[in-house]
């Protein structure tokens, strides 16, 4: 593939490469994480002004809250909306939006706002930094070129994998301002993404004054973790008939599911797979072919979402990857899977989780955007498991149809069990090392215990949780990474986001809502919900009439007891609903003369348990 540059210079360069943030961490500027807050939550409802457009109520609640979020001028100096989008499913409407500071965007600083069906904000979820007045500084240039950072990145890459092959994305640098050690440091953000001499994807942010590398972090994920498959079962799929010949291209799904041959090279996309007869001989190209039409289906079908970017971008994968090349990885534009060494690993496009899962990381790009470090970084693995898993739905296991196959019921990973395979299942026991990006993978089995228990139930660190499917837990995480989620959401914003999910789907007090609070505080991530109260009132007694005119009736009734307390009584006529009242009397007007009435009345409390009847 030839070399290409663009640069990408935003148009408003700021007087000084670094400027203060207003609150730090402390945190090495040295390959560390961005020096941003934990992504502040508000879930308390505002009611926006009637009539007033989308952009207006934006505006508006943010400049309410400007206090909270550290904003010292207006908000539309300093937010911009990136995209907006409607839930037809639940009526609600969700905006993105990002921190920019003389028109240079701040690294990290994603936030989501979410209105409900009414109209107003239900919740705020995202981090800013202190623009402590910077919107007034002095323009000027950074001190090196776009160009230069690039070759930075370039050459810290060469010094530790050798000379790099042509990159396989057009490389471009793009101006941001990344907090860290209480400044606002302007930076480049680059990307390394080669396959020669071993495929690497790397994010480095360059100090647009010094040339200094202040952090960098991979972003290849590693599967480390009518034909007959890798398993020995024969499957049907959608090829496309090309003169005398048949290609892997399936033209009724998005843009296309198109599956490639390396030829056990490093060259992608490779060769595109053809046969004469339509009959596939090739097991590892049967399973990469018929399995992304599974993942793009379950994605269609069950969520409405075309292909992995939403607009029907074509789908890319390539086997037969190298030489025994014991992983598979998404690198940005497509998948490719390697043969695996046989003993360790079999192909890895033999198992529908694998496939599912590296897919997904192509999603998480396109929507939350989720940085491959840290939490955030785990969240983008274990968000990936959980459809894997799902898809394939029989098992909780990841990777166990590829990983050592001559050893039953091993696998890369167990979303019911994580300690199975040496990851934590609770965050008193996270990694906080640095080695795996700070343990995007080994922290995974936090979040994935959670989802286990949100859709299975049980017990665990004494904390029980009623399970509520598969199918509605993984409903609940969907649009947490597509609505509410940003970049930098950690742990602890999963759960507020999945809460606020849950909301969206099944009501603030429902079940569903109840089970994620539980779910998390079981891996130590929030505290549990109050145990909640099903036990119902006692029936009302001694009902009797206590005055009558012509048209209406006084009834009165002895009081109900309740476990937590009732909270009023409901008077019926018949069947029909006739009063409702906090105490033991009520009045019921708009009765006919000369006719027999029955009258019954039922309590109830704030669970909304219902009595008896009376």
């Amino acid at each position: 593939m030839k070399k290409s540059l663009s640069v990408i210079v935003l148009s408003t360069i700021m007087a000084l490469s670094a400027i203060p943030v207003g609150a730090a961490s402390g945190n090495s500027a040295s390959g560390s994480p961005a020096d941003l807050a934990a992504p502040r939550f508000i879930g308390e409802k505002w009611i926006a002004p009637q009539n007033a457009s989308l952009e207006a109520k934006v505006w508006g609640y943010l400049n309410a809250k400007k206090g909270l979020l550290n904003l010292t001028g207006d908000a539309e100096q300093t937010i911009r909306i990136t995209d907006q989008a409607t839930d037809a499913e639940t009526g609600t409407q969700h905006v993105r939006l990002k921190q920019y500071i003389q028109g240079i965007p701040v690294f990290g600083t994603d936030q989501t706002l979410h209105f409900d069906k009414e109209g107003n904000v239900s919740a705020y979820l995202g981090s800013t930094v202190a623009d402590n007045g910077q919107q007034s500084l002095t323009a000027i240039a950074p001190k090196i070129s776009a160009e230069k950072a690039i070759a930075i990145a370039n050459k810290d890459m060469e010094k530790r994998i050798g000379k790099l092959g042509a990159q396989e994305r057009e490389q471009q640098a793009e101006l941001n301002f990344y907090p860290v050690n209480g400044q606002n440091v302007l930076v480049y953000i680059t990307e390394v993404n080669v396959l020669e001499p071993s495929p690497q994807r790397e994010t480095y942010f360059i100090d647009a004054a010094t040339g200094k590398i202040v952090n960098q972090y991979g972003m290849l994920d590693h599967a480390t973790g009518t034909g007959v498959g890798v398993l020995g079962d024969t499957k049907t799929f959608t090829t496309t008939q090309s003169g005398t010949q048949y290609v892997m291209q399936d033209t009724t799904r998005g843009g296309g599911i198109i599956t490639y041959s390396a030829g056990n090279t490093q060259s992608l996309p490779g060769t595109l797979m053809r046969d004469a007869d339509n009959v596939w001989t090739d097991p590892a190209a049967v399973d990469a072919h018929a399995y992304a039409a599974v993942v793009y289906d379950y994605f269609k079908n069950t969520f409405n979402r075309d292909s992995l970017d939403g607009r029907g971008m074509a789908i890319k994968s390539t086997v037969h990857y190298g030489s025994r090349y014991n992983n598979a990885f998404w690198n940005g534009t497509q998948i490719a899977y390697g043969d695996g060494d046989g003993s360790t690993f079999r192909a890895f496009s033999g198992d529908l989780d694998v496939i599912g899962h590296e897919l997904t990381h192509g999603i998480t790009e396109k929507t939350a955007g989720l940085i491959y470090q840290g939490e955030s970084g785990a969240l983008n693995e274990s968000i990936s498991d959980v459809f894997g898993n799902t898809i394939q739905g029989t098992n909780w296991l990841i990777g166990d149809d590829i990983y050592t196959p001559s050893i039953p019921g091993d696998a890369l990973r167990s979303m019911e069990n994580p300690t199975l395979f040496n990851q934590p299942d609770h965050y008193s026991n996270i990694y906080r090392g640095s080695d795996d990006n700070g343990g995007v993978h080994k922290n995974s089995g936090i979040p994935n215990k959670a989802f286990y228990l949100l859709a299975q139930g049980g017990t665990h660190r004494g904390v029980s949780v009623t399970g509520i499917g598969r199918g509605d837990a993984a409903k609940i995480v969907y649009k947490a990474l597509t609505y509410y989620l940003t970049s930098t959401s950690n742990f602890a914003a999963m759960r507020q986001a999945a809460i606020s999910s849950a909301t969206d789907l099944f009501g603030a007090n429902s079940a569903q809502v109840n089970s994620v609070k539980a779910a998390y505080a079981a891996v130590g991530i929030g505290s549990p919900p109050p145990a909640q109260d099903t036990q119902a009132p006692t029936a009302p007694g001694n009902l009797v009439s206590t005055g009558k005119t012509s048209s209406s009736v006084t009834l009165s009734w002895s009081a109900s007891t309740d476990n937590v307390g009732v909270t009023g009584y409901d008077v019926y006529r018949g069947s029909v609903l006739a009063a409702s009242v906090s105490g033991t009397s009520a009045t019921v007007s708009g009765l006919s003369p000369s006719t027999a009435y029955t009258f019954t009345v039922k309590a109830k409390d704030a669970a909304g348990n219902v009595s008896p009847a009376s």
